[in-house]
């Protein structure tokens, strides 16, 4: 493995993770991006999901997310009717080196956003059209 022009993410304690880093690592040619979040990063991206100020604003860190790291994001309602946010759905996509904790505090970041603006959780809802207008 040669060394990388950036800082990369600290391993996991053994057993802790099911990320799959080192593997991720030895691979050539592999997409590294996701190793750019380290524990310092995954803190600010945290903290900036959790004070997100529009649905756009929320729009915009999941393409720079996607572009930057690599990392997939979908939200929308669930399958059934959505009376609360635990009716919306927000999955991170399962990736290679990214590590199980984050893809659960990225959507809990997320609904946090959403608790404080509610308005965030009803744009997204009207974007699928499940208000017709109201």
């Amino acid at each position: 493995m040669k060394p990388l022009p950036h800082p990369i993410r600290t391993e996991c304690p053994p057993g802790a993770c099911v990320c799959d880093r080192d593997a991720l690592l030895a691979e050539p040619g592999a997409d590294l991006r996701v190793m750019r979040l380290t524990r310092e990063e995954e803190k600010r991206l945290l903290q900036r999901l959790e004070n997100l100020s529009s649905l756009d604003d929320l729009r915009h860190l999941q393409v720079r997310m996607q572009e930057q790291l690599g990392i997939r994001l979908s939200l929308g309602p669930g399958p059934h009717e959505v009376r609360s946010l635990r009716g919306i759905v927000i999955l991170v996509h399962e990736q290679r080196g990214l590590c199980r904790k984050t893809r659960q505090n990225i959507p809990a970041a997320i609904k946090k956003s959403m608790e404080q603006r509610p308005e965030i959780a009803y744009d997204l809802l009207n974007e699928d059209g499940l208000f017709g207008g109201l």
